[in-house]
């Protein structure tokens, strides 16, 4: 198996490797066959050797001898080569007399279909033997009938100019396999940084699994974290832009009023005023950070029902017209959990349902052990949410029904944060509709906080 963080590096080796092995193989096995080729004789000459042969041998034959030294003669000057008719005996001087055919022939010149060495300097003997077996013509092998005239510049072919024409292919094709996704991310890049925050890359490079697919990874999920950061950005700078509108109006009111004519009630306008804009802007910026950063968690035990406690005492305190009622176990206890971020997200949860819950009315608070997590529904006596707005209500400044916001001022911040603050810790939190009415918000919480969250912040790398 290959090397999880050297997969290019054993592909690159395997290639070059593999490349040069089979390169080195490939010229030897060509400029084998190119040298055998070029070895032989070609056929229109062996025809003419052998036509010579045949002649020399007609007048052999004929025992016209002098006939035979003229021709020989008129060969050798007009074609400027050595000729000669030679016949071979053995005599036996010890030994018994081996197979006569082991005897046959002048065996002192090349066969005509033999290959011609490439390297000698001279050109060689070629013996053509005669029907008798004891004679032979010899005729040295002319210079224009010796192969491999084109030896030399197709060694030089084999040995430098092929190797370079392959390796540099090879080299282009590697090249091409690190530079394709390299010019991806490039163009990527440059998209992104002209604003185009959809732009991807892995999917792009198909099946590959190596450094630069993990690169390609690593950008998707840059871009796609930057691309949301900065959309979020700006539907929130331009939702809190909006929402901050009125509140200024009204400190503008506040402050002529209190210019011309001096009032208790109006110094308390313009403090009342005061504070709901810190609050707008503390909340937005609460909400900033959380979905622009990966928060650093102070990781400690809690019991869960005394948090719940705390909590639901200030609630009474500040909301006395509604009812609380609980169902809570004598503990819950989480082990390495954020104790801030538990505690403010359902501190807002609560205090969203009371906030929907008129005078009177009562809100649930649950806690129960479901598996590896605690399971907390607040539910309230409000008017509910649109099942087609259910989704939306954890958007930052999402306000639903004037039905369900007649009874109070919201920013639409509360379930928005809470939704950060328990997806941080690795837990979840959902959204229904009750059967008898108002809203029932479900918060999951592992039980384990401190394995969950690092299960999420690994998934979030």
């Amino acid at each position: 198996m290959l090397n999880v963080k050297r997969r290019l590096f054993w592909k690159l080796c395997i290639t070059f490797t593999a490349g040069v092995v089979a390169l080195f193989y490939l010229l030897d096995f060509l400029a084998v066959k190119a040298e055998d080729s070029m070895s032989q004789i070609a056929q229109k000459h062996r025809d003419q050797l052998l036509a010579w042969a045949a002649e020399a041998e007609t007048l052999f034959n004929a025992g016209d001898n002098a006939e035979l030294d003229r021709w020989l003669a008129q060969l050798q000057q007009s074609e400027q080569l050595q000729a000669a008719v030679v016949q071979f005996e053995s005599t036996l001087i010890s030994g018994g007399q081996l197979e006569p055919e082991r005897y046959t022939g002048f065996n002192f010149g090349r066969n005509v279909a033999w290959p011609v060495h490439l390297y000698f300097d001279f050109n060689p003997v070629m013996e053509i033997p005669f029907g008798d077996g004891q004679t032979s013509f010899l005729v040295g092998l002319p210079a224009y009938m010796r192969p491999g005239d084109l030896w030399y510049s197709t060694k030089i072919t084999l040995q430098l100019i092929l190797p370079m024409v392959l390796l540099a292919v090879l080299s282009l094709l590697v090249y091409s396999h690190i530079m394709r996704p390299i010019s991806q991310l490039r163009r990527a890049t440059n998209a992104f940084s002209h604003g185009d925050f959809s732009v991807r890359v892995r999917t792009l490079l198909g099946g590959r699994n190596d450094e630069l697919a993990d690169l390609a990874d690593t950008f998707d999920y840059m871009a796609q974290r930057i691309g949301d950061q900065i959309v979020n950005q700006r539907h929130l700078i331009a939702d809190l832009s909006h929402e901050l509108r009125t509140p200024l109006t009204r400190l503008d009111i506040a402050v002529d009023s209190l210019n011309s004519r001096p009032s208790t009630e109006n110094i308390a306008r313009v403090s009342r005023e005061s504070q709901h804009i810190r609050r707008l802007v503390e909340d937005t910026l609460t909400l900033a950070w959380l979905d622009n950063e990966r928060p650093r968690l102070e990781l400690e035990g809690l019991d869960l029902v005394d948090l719940i406690d705390v909590i639901l005492e200030d609630a009474r305190f500040e909301f006395p017209g509604r009812l609380i009622n609980t169902a809570l176990p004598a503990t819950a206890r989480i082990e390495q959990t954020c104790h801030r971020a538990v505690g403010q997200a359902l501190e807002n949860i609560i205090r969203n349902a009371l906030r929907f819950t008129a005078d009177g009315g009562a809100v649930q608070v649950t806690l129960e052990t479901v598996g590896e997590y605690y399971r907390i529904y607040v539910q309230d006596q409000g008017p509910g949410v649109p099942e087609h707005q259910l989704a939306q209500i954890f958007q930052p400044f999402f306000r639903g029904d004037s039905a369900r916001l007649s009874n109070h001022k919201s920013f639409g911040l509360g379930l928005a944060l809470a939704q950060r603050q328990v997806h941080i810790v690795g837990g979840d939190i959902v959204a229904r509709n009750a059967p008898k009415g108002g809203l029932c918000v479900t918060i999951g919480l592992p039980r384990d906080g401190h394995s969950a969250a690092m299960g999420l912040l690994g998934q979030a790398k």
